[in-house]
């Protein structure tokens, strides 16, 4: 398998990052689309690059998880456009060059114990790559209500690489905590606000914040900022009546059943899946479009050429890959619409005893 290697210098990935963010930040005209487009070409190949040490990753997490939890779901994905200029926007001092999360790498187990053990698993391994920043969000959840850790790794093999120092974050989570996530990201696309990033109407905000304490109550684990000092009964009820009073059940079914049948292309099992979702009005449809191992030049370029595209017809674009399409769906659900699991344990909750109103 060929991967694509860096043609260019950290600081003109830094410039390149510069360069669209100061064009996204523009109000119409005034772009120097040949600046832009030389900048958009330095990004594509800086993200398709981080392939290779994510593909290295991939086979040493599967191996741990045949002992932990061999149903486990494993998803890589190279980071959106458009979220890595969100990105760069939103965090002061960020920089493309540096930027952890361009290459991303997921586990998704179905407890608690399995997820601490996995964790355990991965600290006490000795790499030559270096773990630079460890984030527990189970442990110390986000005010957002976001669970999970996260594992940063500098990509370093014994021998000089080409891919010496590029970074990739793994991400380590629970079915509850991806659930959880899942939902929050499929009703941000359709309220058109990353809730993800704590963007977007406080009510919602709120909401996915007192659900996942709620959450954290099922697992046992700290509860999320603000809602420590509710007791397991107050924070049931007041999901309920919150979700009832938003009208979640409605609006995520409605989101799921907008999707029609999934045009594919290509076999039912590949290594990569560029899938792009369209938002028309009321309705929605994913296209999938799959690649072979030996393809991956082919589909970075398509992913390219994708994102382009969508920048005038607001879709969203991904590029990942998840072993088939039916393991492409369930590590990726918000892609699909998919928030079954999450009304699932919302039913739960209202039906626990906890949720009964004296």
């Amino acid at each position: 398998m060929s991967f694509p290697i860096p043609e260019y210098s950290r600081k003109a990935v830094q410039r390149a990052g510069d360069v669209l963010v100061a064009a996204d930040q523009l109000d119409g005209g005034g772009i120097d689309v040949d600046r832009w487009y030389a900048a958009f070409v330095i990004l594509t190949n800086w993200r398709a690059c981080h392939g290779y040490p994510i593909n290295t990753f991939q086979a040493t997490l599967r191996s741990k998880l045949r002992k932990i939890d061999p149903d486990a779901l494993v998803a890589q994905r190279l980071k959106r456009t458009p979220s890595i200029i969100n990105k760069l926007k939103r965090i002061n001092g960020m920089n493309l060059a540096r930027m952890q999360d361009i290459g991303g790498l997921r586990a998704v187990v179905s407890t608690l114990p399995q997820l601490k053990t996995l964790h355990l698993e991965y600290k006490n391994t000795v790499f030559t790559h270096s773990l630079v920043s460890e984030y527990d969000y189970v442990n110390e959840p986000k005010k957002s209500g976001y669970r999970s850790i996260h594992l940063i790794y500098k990509y370093k093999l014994r021998q000089d690489s080409p891919y010496d120092g590029l970074q990739l974050e793994l991400q380590l989570r629970t079915r509850l905590q991806h659930a959880w996530a899942t939902a929050v990201e499929t009703m941000g696309t359709f309220l058109q606000h990353s809730l993800k990033s704590s963007e977007g109407p406080d009510e919602w905000l709120n909401f996915f914040s007192l659900v996942s304490s709620a959450f954290a109550h099922s697992e046992r684990m700290p509860l999320v900022p603000g809602y420590e000092n509710l007791s397991k009964a107050d924070t049931y009820r007041k999901t309920k009546l919150d979700a009832e009073r938003l009208g979640v059940r409605e609006k995520l079914e409605q989101f799921s059943s907008a999707v029609r049948a999934i045009p594919t292309t290509g076999k039912k099992r590949a290594a990569y899946y560029l899938v792009e979702l369209e938002l028309t009005g009321d309705d929605s449809n994913v296209k999938i479009t799959s690649f072979a191992r030996d393809k991956l030049e082919e589909a970075n370029k398509e992913y390219s050429k994708a994102e382009q595209a969508a920048n005038s017809s607001g879709a969203q674009v991904v590029l990942v890959s998840a072993g088939s399409i039916e393991s492409l769906k369930r590590a990726y659900p918000n892609y699909f619409l998919d928030t079954h699991e999450f009304l699932t344990q919302l039913d739960k909750i209202s039906r626990s005893k906890f949720s009964v109103v004296e």
